[in-house]
């Protein structure tokens, strides 16, 4: 099944990481033009999006300096990709959904710093900061996913519910929106414990990890948000077992559900239904010290540390990510709806100039939060274990979180002893 940019964003991103240690999959998995000697290998992740493979295939076409073969993976791309650069069996460059922190720390990709100096501050920094340990650049992000809360306006209007703005108000409008045809809310057939991942931690003025390295989420406030997501699931207020999960807007558009979370990749097909009837929001701040909160994620094109081409691989990386900003903002909204990595590109772009896509940009821009590469693996699925819990059991939130705390605490120790 096509693996589309969405997906880094569902379950905290990249959870297929762990335990990758067998050899990588497929039928190429040599360096230099796929194994048969010359040029360089680039490995991308199969998109679901039409033309996206064909799109990447003439970017490289048109690099001069040296051929650039393009391998096209489907399957468990993270996992392929984890497990090659173990093995020394895989491309020189290839798109990341990171890299991780160990990846980092084993020496298993390439310095690239140098080749974003003179316009880093031009990308976004909440997808830049994930990819930088050490005050070092490890990949370049090449475009950007995020999710929103939308809206049917009528239906709000009709039940006297103004957009919401806090969590309570989420909660609250829900509930009133819920009525025998149709459900106030759809996270998820899960009930939202698979896609909401750390954001309602942000939404509370938390993180899972400060900027210090310390675990962020070790506060009351972050219990009182997720009882509030568990409140949503008691109140029946949740549409359960839609034909499509949340990536795909299907309930939405056919009026199973007056909100949704989802994906701005979502937009073109919600506004094509319901043309101007749709409103876009951050998920909603919670509590005095809360914050509108807009998960984000971004693969980054990277050089394997094994590869014996790092200086052309690193040539070729900064003519494409860099230099070749009519490719990036191609690749960012030409298939699919993205926003371009690249803040600049994103203010000039036609389609996020008017309407819920602007909007959506602006507030990906403000509140766009990512996890930070501290937020390890182990860590990621302790916390979900925890939230599913929650929202689906009624379990403690406090002890619940406890206990994350606790796997956080010795990850981030573990991190520590390494660095």
């Amino acid at each position: 099944m096509p693996i589309t940019r969405r997906r880094l964003l569902a379950a905290g991103g990249g959870l297929a990481l762990a335990g990758a240690t067998a050899a990588a999959c497929g039928s190429n998995t040599g360096r230099g033009d796929g194994g048969s000697g010359g040029g360089l290998s680039h490995w991308y992740h199969q998109y679901g999006e039409a033309g996206t493979e064909q799109a990447v295939r003439r970017y490289a076409a048109a690099y001069k300096k040296t051929r650039v073969s393009v391998q096209w993976r489907p399957g468990n791309y993270d996992q392929q990709t984890a497990a090659a650069l173990l093995s020394g069996s895989g491309p020189d460059v290839f798109e990341v959904n990171g890299p991780t922190l160990d990846q980092i720390l084993g020496g298993q990709v390439v310095d690239l710093t140098d080749l974003v100096k003179d316009v880093k501050d031009d990308f976004q920094q909440s997808v830049l900061a994930p990819k930088t340990h050490g005050g070092r650049i490890w990949g370049i992000p090449q475009t950007v996913d995020a999710q929103f809360l939308y809206y049917r306006k009528s239906l709000l209007d009709k039940a006297g519910v103004r957009p919401p703005r806090s969590l309570d108000e989420l909660v609250d409008a829900a509930r009133r929106l819920t009525d025998r045809r149709i459900k106030g809310l759809f996270l998820g057939n899960d009930g939202g414990a698979g896609v909401l991942g750390a954001t309602p931690l942000y939404a509370a003025g938390l993180s899972p990890v400060t900027a210090d390295g310390k675990v962020g989420f070790d506060d009351p406030a972050a219990a009182r948000a997720l009882a509030k997501i568990r409140r949503l699931y008691e109140d029946k207020s949740l549409l359960l077992g839609a034909p499509a999960d949340w990536s795909d807007p299907s309930a939405f558009v056919q009026g199973l559900t007056a909100m949704q979370w989802s994906g701005l990749w979502a937009l073109p097909q919600i506004t094509k239904a319901l043309g101007d009837d749709v409103g876009v929001l951050p998920f909603p701040a919670d509590g005095p010290a809360g914050k509108p909160a807009v998960p984000v994620g971004a693969y980054a094109a990277a050089v394997s540390a094994r590869s014996d081409r790092k200086e052309e691989a690193k040539e070729y990386v900064r003519w494409l990510w860099v230099e070749q900003t009519r490719y990036q903002e191609d690749f960012a909204l030409s298939y699919g709806l993205h926003l371009p990595a690249r803040l600049s590109l994103a203010r000039k772009a036609d389609r996020l100039r008017q309407g819920p896509a602007a909007e959506a940009s602006r507030y990906a821009a403000e509140h766009g939060h990512a996890d930070p590469l501290l937020w390890t693996v182990a860590s990621k699925v302790a916390y979900q274990d925890a939230l599913s819990r929650i929202i689906k059991d009624g379990a403690d939130p406090e002890g619940q979180l406890k206990a994350v705390v606790r796997t956080t605490e010795a990850e981030l120790a573990r991190v520590r002893k390494r660095s």
